[in-house]
């Protein structure tokens, strides 16, 4: 049967129509390390919780149906996934991967990767022409869409024709997104990667990481270095996740509905020289976010006039806090020069446009008109102590 996701978030169709673990409507956290076994050879279907253990796996089974794939993977965090997944490739190996990253998979690139003899070329991925850079060498295209913190949209699909046809992995990283409102392997990806500690988990309180493809080969790969470098999900972080799965439907759509209405309000204040949000008609991607996604996202990023109006935002803010992280329930703030992209080399900030007046927001799922109340009294009092 072909469900919305809405539903999907809340059954998983596999184990309707019968009765398991004594009726729990949750799925219990089997908190062991190790499973005891009748006899040589009789096996209850698992060894030890490094391999997989049963919370685990249902919720590795839930993000694969989520995202229309066929094998989940759940790792100790974001990163830990993206690692993971770098070891699918081997020295002198060429990735084309953007520009425009989370700071912390640029600095695993450039200090991991690279290291192990891993080659990358780093382009604007959503309007240079990818195929220009391909090599006999090159293994895979790495992209975020909208990409972190500049929210530039990458078309999927014209960059899965191009390698497809060159036989190379197409990864995309669906954290912003989410596969509530997109879902990349259904337009030609081949592996999507998600911090889960964001959207999917929602509520700040947990860390992990998936890495969910259609691909029987990469699946094979990926199973085998899950269970030989030991980075899964613990059983009580896959039970918090699967918990914050179930109100991801409507977490997505109430987040995203704030960001809509704070991007409007922030677009006529005086002290903002610069607003980027998917969801406005003026964004450069907005057509193709309409053709690859269901929506627009809970992320917005803007620039305001110097670099003390925005520390003056962060020192003030209140009820949205001044914090790294994303996709919880709660509106976060982040100065991403100082945090999310701390370690990015200077001369790569300043080519994606990561300043000192640059800011990043998560909108969370509070009354739209309080955030914006805030923001109001923060930009007021900014004024007056700056400007008199």
């Amino acid at each position: 049967m072909n469900r919305n996701i809405e539903t999907k978030c809340l059954h998983f169709e596999e184990d309707e129509n019968k009765i398991t673990h004594f009726g729990a409507i949750n799925f219990p956290i089997y908190q062991t390390a190790t499973y005891a076994h009748a006899g040589v050879g009789k096996s209850a279907g698992y060894d030890y919780s490094r391999l997989q253990n049963p919370t685990k796996e249902h919720l590795e089974k839930v993000v694969a149906s989520l995202e229309n794939g066929t094998e989940g993977f759940a790792l100790s965090s974001g990163m830990a996934a993206i690692s993971l997944l770098m070891e699918l490739f081997k020295p002198e190996d060429h990735l084309i991967a953007d520009s425009d990253l989370y700071g912390g998979s640029i600095r695993l690139f450039r200090n991991v990767s690279e290291k192990n003899g891993i080659v990358f070329s780093n382009i604007d991925c959503y309007k240079e022409n990818i195929e220009e850079y391909f090599t006999e060498n090159t293994k895979a295209v790495y992209i975020e869409t909208p990409t972190n913190p500049m929210m530039h949209v990458t078309d999927i699909a014209k960059v899965a024709e191009l390698t497809k046809k060159h036989h190379i992995i197409l990864i995309v990283d669906n954290t912003f997104m989410s596969p509530y409102f997109q879902n990349p392997l259904d337009l030609g990806a081949d592996v999507v990667v998600h911090s889960g500690t964001k959207f999917l988990g929602g509520h700040n309180d947990t860390l992990a990481g998936f890495l969910v493809t259609n691909k029987p080969k990469i699946a094979e790969q990926l199973r085998f270095l899950i269970k030989t470098t030991g980075a899964g999900l613990a059983p009580f972080d896959s039970f918090l996740i699967l918990r914050g799965i179930k109100t991801l439907a409507v977490r997505m759509e109430k987040a995203q509905e704030n960001a809509l209405k704070i991007a409007h309000w922030l677009k006529h204040q005086n002290a903002v020289t610069n607003v980027i949000y998917p969801g406005l008609p003026e964004h450069s991607g907005y057509d193709i976010m309409k053709k690859q996604a269901r929506g627009f996202g809970a992320m917005l990023t803007f620039s305001v006039k110097s670099k003390a109006f925005a520390l003056s935002i962060l020192e003030k803010v209140r009820m949205i806090k001044f914090a790294e992280s994303l996709g919880g329930v709660e509106t976060l703030i982040t100065y991403p020069i100082t945090q999310t992209h701390a370690d990015v080399p200077p001369e790569i900030r300043e080519k994606n446009g990561i300043t000192e007046t640059l800011l990043r927001l998560s909108v969370g799922i509070e009354h739209a008109e309080d955030l914006i109340q805030e923001l109001e009294h923060v930009f007021q009092e900014t004024e007056r102590e700056l400007h008199g």
